[in-house]
């Protein structure tokens, strides 16, 4: 039994995918067999079960699955701390996010975390969703990922920063402009700039939208917050987004920003593996985003009743 064993091991329990692993490791599935069969002649059992939508840990393949998995993360974070020492280096901390987060939540914390720790290597890599945070988290190649907080996610801790009120946004000619909030009937039947349902927040919109009873039209929709506010400026029609840190609208440009109380704040906030694996620096970076994030939520709010 090798590390290497245990590595892919764990891998193909995370992906579900024999033939997955190998394309990740660039190697054959017939190399990759070859490792779950060696640990499986030493443990004298089977760990992997062949099912029609994948290969899936037996009940003892779960057992040294969760074993396996938790050792190579402390033993990849001892070996990371030890490539610090011995390089000279201030450490290093890797961070699931896209373009949009890190202006909204993080810019300001960067900055200023960078100035404190000057030798500090940040490593942002963009996930297109929730799923492959945590797909990255477990394959222990991110420390940290931002995420938009959802249902339980096994191997997965997650952990609320700010809750963010949704806020219609519409040009500044719209009759809707000059409201102080608005109600979720006033919503009925608008067509809207909307978010891609695959989308955790937009899920989480149209659930609320159906438990209002509220019927929205579209025929544009974005991947992103920002864009559909940028559609909306460009004439293409409302949109609900939430009111996240760092925006800040003109008020004399061409867009307002109207609550929308009745529909149910969007909770976002960190991801890890496990919270007390983190290094030092890691919790540091992600305490440093939550204190920025609330106070800067904090203002926003006031903007958008203003």
């Amino acid at each position: 039994m090798t590390l290497d064993d245990l590595r892919v091991f764990v891998a193909v329990c995370r992906t579900g995918s024999l033939s997955g692993v190998a394309r990740e490791l660039g190697c054959t599935q017939s190399a990759v067999s070859q490792h779950v069969k060696r640990l499986e002649r030493e443990t004298g059992v089977t760990l992997l079960e062949r099912r029609p939508r994948g290969t899936v840990p037996t009940a003892a393949g779960r057992i040294l699955y969760e074993a396996a998995a938790d050792g190579i993360t402390g033993l990849d974070r001892a070996l990371r701390t030890l490539d610090d020492l011995a390089n000279g280096a201030g450490g290093s901390v890797r961070v699931g996010t896209g373009g949009a987060t890190l202006r909204h939540f993080m810019a300001e914390a960067i900055v200023g975390f960078r100035r404190r720790n000057p030798r500090l290597s940040l490593e942002f890599r963009t996930e297109t969703s929730s799923r492959r945070c945590f797909d990255a988290l477990l394959a222990n190649t991110l420390d940290l990922a931002w995420i938009t907080i959802g249902a339980p996610v096994p191997g997965i801790e997650q952990r609320p920063v700010v809750d963010l009120p949704w806020v219609l946004a519409v040009r500044a000619d719209d009759p809707l402009a000059d409201r102080s909030t608005v109600d979720a009937a006033d919503l009925t039947d608008l067509r809207l700039v909307r978010l891609p349902p695959n989308s955790l927040s937009g899920a989480r919109l149209d659930a609320a939208f159906t438990e209002l009873g509220v019927r929205v039209a579209s025929d544009t929709s974005v991947a992103d917050w920002d864009t559909a506010l940028l559609l909306t400026e460009l004439g293409l029609g409302p949109t609900v987004v939430p009111a996240v840190p760092g925006l800040r609208v003109p008020g004399d440009g061409p867009l307002r920003l109207v609550p929308v109380p009745a529909l149910p704040a969007l909770p976002v906030g960190w991801a890890v593996r496990r919270w007390d694996a983190l290094t030092p620096l890691a919790r540091a970076f992600a305490d440093t985003v939550a204190a920025t994030c609330t106070e800067q939520s904090t203002i926003v709010r006031r903007q958008a009743v203003s």
